[in-house]
């Protein structure tokens, strides 16, 4: 053999060992694993610039459809990507929050003022019935913080009683005479909210047993089940995830926040859309970092919780950036960027794959604040790139996982590298596969070959969310910009499904 051939065979050969150019993607369609809870899709409205009032709450002379002062081009936009659940009031807020402030007539409710977000004054006027009515509205479950840095046991027991007792009570007839005879049976409760900081500054000791104290009132009233959900560690602080489990029993769930910074500097985070590629890389490397805490948090649930009883709450993730120029920093307005439809996407493949523990998680925050679905000016509204990630990402919710395995070439960027593709699978109770796979790449189309595992599918389609720039948004001016569409850049052999993935790109696959 001549030796320009053999240095041809051995440089082939390097490509294919060392310089990967096609990714594969193996997803075992006839082994569905547990249900993916439709509670991981849930969202989080604080009382926090303006989500609620502005955002959920209008002046009842703003020019749009309104029930009461409920915004419902809003309420619409969100009940078209089935959303599961919202939790409220904090956040950070909860733990001041007292919930007779916010019942009864409105003209009679106190003004009282929100120190942790700007100092402004707070009415009141959207209180426990609004929320519930706009739960009502949106079809979808509340979840409520319970207040334990400022309040007492009594205060959330009342609460409670008020919302779901059907009996003779004095609570029961004061929400009668607030307009709501029969009882609401809120199921979701938070006992405290990042108790770790803004919410006592407390010990992982400390708060262990005041959530022993709290839960103990926390009861069942007339059927009504109560999920408590205790607040669990900040990000890698796994001490606070031992500690509370070795303490605590009585726990439907345990919650998690994480937080995505593109710098890495919690002081200056960074521009929602203008930036260069390290920060776009260390977005995504920060995001991806979630993997990690699952695995680590759930090794040591599984110590003390060998039958998975217990659930992970992610109740607060999504990315943190510098708020918009010219705008309240209190009020944490950031646009949204294909970025951050790419962190929505791959944050979600994370939590399906994770869906053996993870029962519920909590975009930060669903309209003007942090990693909104919804952005708004006046009578506009406009639905960011990340809303449609959750609208292509709907078909998941309370589907089986599919076991799912990735081999792709990986991101790199200066001297670090990430996994440049990451996947999920399930297939829901009508047979069909839905596959989400997110190219991470900002320069590489990715040669891509999805192995079925011996399914063949007899029909196949494709939708995808992309851009030309990592920071592309839509805007007022523009806000279709980034919305998904249909995608055709694939063909079908037998149970081979091979496409060509578009750099910054999120494709679902439908398969029937």
């Amino acid at each position: 053999m001549k030796k320009g051939i053999i240095l041809l065979m051995l440089g082939c050969f390097s490509i294919s060992m060392f310089g990967q150019k096609t990714a594969h993607v193996t997803v075992q369609v006839t082994q569905p694993k547990q249900q993916i809870s439709k509670h991981v899709y849930g969202h989080f409205a604080e009382h926090l610039g303006r989500c609620i009032y502005d955002g959920f709450w209008v002046d009842p002379n703003l020019p749009v459809e309104k029930q009461g002062r409920i915004r419902m081009d809003i309420v619409k936009a969100l009940r078209d990507i089935d959303i599961p659940n919202l939790r409220w009031p904090g956040g950070c807020y909860a733990d001041e929050y007292q919930w007779i402030d916010g019942v009864g007539k409105p003209e009679d409710r106190p003004v009282t003022i929100n120190s942790h977000w700007g100092g402004v004054t707070e009415d009141n006027s959207f209180g426990t019935h609004e929320f519930l009515e706009l739960c009502e509205l949106l079809g979808c479950d509340p979840y409520i913080s319970a207040n334990v840095g400022s309040g007492t046991p009594e205060q959330m027991r009342d609460w409670i009683e008020y919302l779901n007792f059907a009996g003779e009570s004095t609570l029961a007839k004061q929400r009668a005479a607030n307009g709501h005879p029969e009882p609401y049976g809120v199921s979701f409760w938070g006992i405290g909210n990042e108790s770790w900081g803004c919410g006592g500054n407390m010990t992982p000791e400390f708060y262990s047993d005041q959530y022993r104290l709290f839960q103990t009132y926390a009861r069942d009233y007339s059927g009504n089940r109560i999920r408590k959900i205790a607040c669990g560690p900040n990000g890698a602080d796994y001490n606070w995830m031992e500690v509370c489990m070795k303490n605590i029993r009585s726990m439907w769930g345990i919650s998690l926040h994480h937080y995505t910074i593109a710098t890495g500097n919690w002081g200056k985070k960074g521009s929602a859309t203008t930036f260069k590629e390290d920060e776009y890389f260390g977005a995504m490397k920060s995001c991806l970092f979630m993997e990690e805490l699952l695995q680590k948090h759930t090794a040591i649930m599984d110590r003390y919780d060998r039958q998975q009883r217990v659930g992970l709450v992610v109740d607060e993730w999504g990315i943190w950036t510098d708020v918009e120029p010219g705008t309240n920093p209190g009020f944490l307005y950031q646009q949204n960027s294909l970025r951050d439809a790419l962190i929505a996407g791959s944050t979600l493949n994370i939590f399906n794959n994770y869906s053996h523990r993870v029962r519920m998680a909590n975009l930060a925050q669903t309209i003007n604040v942090l990693q909104s679905l919804v952005l708004t000016d006046k009578e506009k509204m406009l639905l960011t790139p990340t809303y449609h990630v959750f609208k292509m990402y709907k078909v998941h919710q309370d589907a089986k996982l599919l076991p799912s395995f990735v081999d792709a070439p990986k991101y790199t960027y200066g001297k670090e590298e990430i996994d440049g593709l990451n996947a999920s699978a399930s297939i829901d109770e009508n047979g069909v596969v839905h596959i989400s796979l997110v190219n991470l790449n900002p320069a590489t189309t990715l040669a891509t070959q999805v192995n079925l595992n011996g399914y063949n599918a007899k029909s196949v389609k494709g939708e995808v969310l992309t851009s030309k720039s990592f920071t592309d948004h839509n805007s007022f001016d523009q806000p279709n910009k980034i919305k998904a569409t249909e995608y055709k850049d694939f063909k079908q052999k037998g149970d081979l499904i091979e496409a060509q993935l578009p750099p910054m790109s999120v494709v679902v696959f439908s398969l029937k």
